[in-house]
């Protein structure tokens, strides 16, 4: 099995963003099936994601209109965003990060 973490930062303010939905699904032949559900804490850390299996394809969705509706009055450009990657065998973990600001956003592998 393989852990799954991540963590959000509002580069606009420079600082983590606290309260963000992240949700966890697995690939399936009958479509997405959502494995778990957080959000970010006060450090912007998702914690309590169940571990997936090697060779699985997974999905991080961070509803981003949650966040930027406690935060802002205009709706946001982007409502959601959605993070598909594949668990290679043999690794044990994976940490995504998601840089967030209102137009747009960067995830990459972290370490």
């Amino acid at each position: 099995m393989t852990g799954i973490s991540t963590h959000v930062l509002d580069t606009s303010l420079g600082r983590p963003a606290e309260g963000v939905p992240v949700e966890l699904a697995l690939h399936t032949e009958g479509g997405w099936q959502v494995l778990g559900t957080t959000a970010t804490d006060s450090d912007g850390r998702a914690t309590g994601l169940p571990p997936v299996q090697a060779g699985s394809v997974v999905r991080l969705v961070f509803d981003t209109a949650a966040y930027y509706g406690r935060t802002t009055e205009d709706p946001p450009f982007f409502p959601e965003v959605a993070v598909v990657f594949t668990v290679a065998p043999a690794q044990h973990h994976y940490h995504v990060p998601l840089l967030l600001n209102p137009f747009g956003y960067s995830v990459y592998r972290g370490s």
